[in-house]
């Protein structure tokens, strides 16, 4: 695979630097950092930057770290708070609210500054990435294609139980959720086998567990686990029915972005304030979605719901205004803590809570009030600038994305290449990946998936599933 120039990584920071040089322009500076980042895409997916890796055409390898992992996580991260600067300018629904509205300078600077951050971010992220993507290595390992549909399959249905026996040890449930993914991930890969291949009992198992596990999304009062799931289908599909995906699986993600806000907000008030169970809040939920003239569905517009929860750049504003003003940055504390929160609880009975550090530093910078019932952990690059600020971003970002693009290879040099390496046991055990989260919850994650990914492997290399070359 051809290295990419020095020159040409430069390139991916002239959206930055640029929005740099008209920062005393706040509007026209955020346009520039949010244009940027669809530059990046662009530099990075046609392969101008490095070419994407030849080993496999672009549609079956949409799971490795510069397609998913960028696409998700920078798109999110950079794409998303479009709607939140059209608010801090006075529109609603891409309306002028009215001629007469004074925006809030400071606030607009404020997002400005943020969105200059989050394009540094995903310039940072993507040099990671290309920096070390490189899958031309001799393989080791090797498994037969006639059997790894059905190993699929029951990977699925070996780690299902297995997630759920993590859920009853105290002090291991952190585990659960890996093994939970992973079988999530196993079931729809081996559904997206079982269809093309036409197995019938093969795909009947598969579309049980694929709708299990879907139910429960709807029951988990999230929106990412429901599109999510929606998602990978789409993906793992998409080599095999370019076309009926494409039909089907984008106007169902947008349908989603439309009426999840509302289902989310309604299951919530009333599964988790407790006056009626999960089965009859998600029927009421799907009445107040579908039915637009229902009070219940009145409460919130969507627009709010663009505005202020689809992005986080709001928190992001609140942090940037109080750090370092009010709050000193934290500099190692924050991966201090990381350490603390990888042993096992199991093993370290009086560790302290994880979720009560984090919400310190959002209670410090007034995100939230103290005593409040709220959960707002900060996002991945917000750690990243509340430790060092703007070299805080650069540095933690870089090492982000090559951390992702390391993962990725090493699963694939364990498992035979790409569809036990990465679409499986990648995307399963560090799907945390895909959108980050604060540094104690990642870190964590990321350590024992890693050690869950090598403990997979030798268990495959025991029962002759895998084998040596």
């Amino acid at each position: 695979m051809k290295s990419a120039s020095f020159e040409k990584y430069l390139v991916l920071y002239i959206p930055w630097l640029l929005a740099m040089l008209f920062k005393s322009d706040p509007e026209f500076s955020y346009m520039i950092a949010w244009l940027g980042s669809f530059l990046i895409f662009y530099l990075s997916l046609s392969g101008w930057v490095k070419p994407l890796p030849e080993d496999r055409r672009w549609d079956e390898q949409l799971m490795r770290p510069i397609l998913l992992v960028q696409i998700i996580f920078a798109g999110y991260m950079c794409c998303t708070s479009i709607f939140y600067f059209l608010n801090v300018l006075g529109y609603e629904d891409f309306h002028k609210t009215t001629e007469y509205y004074l925006v809030d300078y400071n606030r607009l600077e404020l997002t400005a500054q943020c969105q200059r951050y989050y394009c540094l971010g995903h310039a940072a992220m993507v040099t990671g990435i290309l920096a070390f993507m490189r899958y031309d290595f001799k393989q080791q390992y090797r498994i037969e294609k006639d059997v790894l549909a059905n190993i699929l399959l029951v990977t699925a249905l070996i780690t299902l139980p297995v997630a759920y026996l993590f859920l009853e040890v105290p002090g291991l449930t952190q585990f659960a959720n890996q093994f939970a993914s992973l079988s999530f991930i196993a079931g729809t890969l081996a559904l997206a086998f079982a269809i093309p291949e036409k197995k019938i009992w093969n795909t009947i198992l598969c579309l049980v567990l694929y709708f299990s596990n879907f139910y429960q999304a709807l029951l988990s009062g999230y929106k990412e686990p429901i599109i999510v799931s929606i998602l990978v289908l789409g993906i793992f599909l998409y080599p095999s029915y370019k076309k009926l995906v494409t039909v089907i699986f984008v106007p169902l993600l947008i349908l989603l972005f439309i009426f999840l806000p509302t289902y989310n907000r309604i299951f919530r008030q009333n599964a988790w304030s407790g006056d009626v169970d999960v089965d009859e809040a998600s029927q009421l939920a799907l009445d107040a979605a579908l039915n637009k003239d229902s009070p219940q569905s009145a409460d919130e517009g969507n627009w709010d719901f663009l505005a202020y929860r689809l992005s986080e750049i709001d928190m992001f504003t609140t942090f940037v205004k109080s750090t370092p003003a009010k709050v000193d940055f934290y500099g190692f504390q924050l991966l201090k803590q990381s350490g603390m929160a990888i042993v096992p609880r199991v093993f370290w009975h009086a560790k302290p809570n994880t979720e009560d550090l984090i919400m310190e530093r959002v209670f410090d910078a007034d995100v939230v009030n103290r005593g409040s019932l709220v959960s707002a952990k900060p996002a991945f690059v917000v750690d990243a600038y509340l430790s060092f600020g703007g070299p805080g971003v650069f540095i933690s970002l870089f090492l982000y994305g090559a951390l992702a693009q390391l993962i990725s290879i090493k699963a694939e040099k364990l498992f035979g290449g790409y569809i036990l390496g990465t679409a499986l046991i990648f995307s399963g055990l560090f799907q945390i990946m895909w959108r980050g989260l604060s540094f104690e919850f990642l870190i964590n994650t990321v350590f024992w998936s890693y050690i869950s990914m090598l403990l997979i492997h030798r268990i495959l290399l025991a029962t002759h599933i895998l084998k040596r070359i």
